[in-house]
């Protein structure tokens, strides 16, 4: 996709766009922020029915907000009532509070402001659980909330499902060979002069094989100019400033968060859950690959543990498929939460 479509007919497909989330018409539909962990926190909550269950969604990045994707996920609010919110660090977030405001960025600080979210929720939403979605490095403090306060889930949902240096390595060796193999001579050369072990690379070495994994499979969606690009220039609820604000909240919290992002062990922190568990990874993800996320799900052991691939995505598989994904949460998540029967989309 050209990236000058959405910069060209910004202000039409904003306007477009905010008609489609208001004539949806929606039982629940909120823009508001809520105090968590000591600071506010920019929040939409969206929904069909009072009776839906609630889906918490933690975005990745980190500092990547995805409450830009409010038009893309409109049909899953006919099924769940949706909740993303910007972290703190992030985005309305950070915009509002401030970066001294938001104070050090840890994963142990995201989990605990997610909990501090959650009971919020429950409270004004009159629910008792939720369940949680998380995408990328969201996915590390996602998880390491699921496996410390099962009580607050019905299950986790993980995508772009991160699981630790093992698949730093993979990652590094598919992405060279894909570029080799489109003979893409300067990724190639970056990749190459990086360090065989995950351990001794620079953030910068690490930020560049992303980027490099994102774009070195042609025959996907591009997550950045066909995914994140056009839903950010587009969303009726984010001004020119606010998109400088999300690459500011980018570049600065994987500032603070590399080292423990470049440390994590899925295995270590989730060897058992005591809720469902199941990742929905993108079928041909090189920046989190499949096969890492496979074989990490084998060794969960919890009441349920399921993977399932979304066809012809990477990296970003949620969104850049929303229907997809909206399938596998009506056909593997919805049932354990619910006893009504599930309607297919």
């Amino acid at each position: 996709m050209s990236i000058l479509g959405p910069m060209l007919g910004r202000p039409w497909l904003r306007r477009r766009n905010a008609r489609l989330l208001r004539d949806a018409g929606r039982a629940i539909d909120e823009t508001c922020y809520v105090s968590a962990g000591g600071i506010d926190h920019f929040v939409t909550i969206r929904g069909a029915s009072h009776d839906s269950p609630v889906l918490v969604f933690l975005h990745g990045g980190p500092g990547a907000t995805q409450t830009i994707f409010a038009t893309q996920t409109m049909s899953w609010e006919e099924h769940v009532t949706l909740v993303q919110y910007d972290q703190r660090g992030s985005g309305k977030t950070r915009h509002r509070n401030g970066p001294s405001a938001d104070g050090e960025l840890s994963l142990e600080r995201l989990r605990g402001d997610a909990i501090d979210l959650i009971n919020a929720l429950r409270h004004k939403l009159g629910v008792t659980k939720v369940i949680l979605a998380a995408s990328s490095a969201g996915s590390t403090f996602g998880l390491q909330l699921a496996a410390s306060r099962p009580d607050l889930l019905h299950a986790y949902v993980g995508t772009d499902q991160n699981v630790g240096a093992e698949s730093s390595r993979i990652t590094h060796a598919r992405t060279l060979d894909m570029l080799r193999r489109t003979r893409s001579r300067k990724g190639v050369r970056v990749l190459e002069n990086m360090p065989t072990d995950p351990a001794g690379w620079t953030q910068a070495q690490s930020d560049a094989l992303s980027r490099w994994a994102i774009k070195a499979d042609p025959s996907i969606p591009n997550m950045i100019t066909d995914v994140i690009f056009p839903a950010m220039m587009t969303s009726p609820l984010h001004t020119i400033g606010d998109i400088r604000e999300i690459n500011a909240s980018i570049t600065e919290s994987m500032r603070q968060l590399y080292p423990e992002l470049a440390a994590f062990d899925a295995r270590a922190v989730a060897p058992r859950l005591h809720i469902p568990f199941f990742v929905f990874q993108g079928a041909a993800d090189l920046v989190t690959p499949t096969e890492c996320a496979r074989a990490f799900v084998t060794t969960v052991q919890a009441p349920i543990a399921e993977f399932a691939t979304i066809p012809e995505t990477g990296h970003l598989a949620a969104f850049t498929r929303p229907d997809e994904f909206l399938r596998l949460l009506l056909e593997h998540v919805l049932p354990v939460v619910s006893t009504s029967p599930v309607p297919t989309p």
